[in-house]
């Protein structure tokens, strides 16, 4: 009796044995056959911006307004830099500024924009001297054709305000639609984010 149910026994292990890797062997057929998850595509690189900020800047006010600009509308920047530089005292800025004024000169700028005639938006910055734009934002109309494109004018000064320039740059680019700009004295350029948001809004 003891020998038949040893058999048994046994008969009943070595199915169970058999059963467990046929299990086995199909679900490693299974995961085999599933094929492996696709990886992540990369992700396409966003489409270069239409909007771009010129700014010219001595004292680093317009410089200010043009990065708070640009950090709210993610625009490309370009700052108008002259070939050569002007002095770092204030008082020979102002001399220089006026006799470049009285001569109706032209600084030439250092380096040249990539691509310009890919925006249809520019942000247009510098600083009010002598109730005028710096004759360097002359040579950037003269050497630009923004013919088609929207001009967005911002000024930084110590109270002057656009002074006219407006027109200016109206009568300089006829071709192109010029917004209502933004005037900022010097001592709000570094806390510009209210008013840039809010100006943004009225020329969108």
């Amino acid at each position: 009796m003891k020998k038949y149910a040893g058999i048994l026994l046994m008969s009943i292990m070595l199915f169970m044995l058999t059963a467990c890797g046929a299990s086995k062997t199909e679900t490693a057929d299974q995961n085999a056959a599933s094929p492996a998850p696709a990886a992540s595509a990369e992700q396409p690189e966003a489409d270069n911006t239409d909007q771009l900020i010129l700014y010219f800047s001595w004292s680093g006010n317009t410089r200010a307004v043009a990065e708070e600009i640009s950090s709210q509308t993610g625009a490309d920047i370009f700052e108008i830099i002259p070939e050569t530089p002007y002095s770092d005292d204030y008082n020979e800025v102002l001399d220089t500024a006026q006799r470049e004024q009285s001569e109706n000169a032209r600084p030439v700028i250092s380096g040249a924009i990539d691509d310009f005639n890919k925006y249809t938006t520019i942000f247009v910055g510098y600083p009010n001297w002598w109730g005028d734009m710096p004759m360097i934002m002359y040579s950037l109309f003269d050497d630009y054709d923004f013919t088609g494109k929207t001009i967005a004018p911002f000024v930084t000064s110590g109270g002057s305000g656009f002074s006219g320039t407006i027109d200016t740059i109206r009568s300089l680019e006829p071709g192109a639609e010029v917004t209502e700009g933004l005037s900022l004295s010097g001592d709000s350029a570094e806390n510009s984010a209210a008013d840039v948001s809010k100006w943004l809004t009225t020329i969108e």
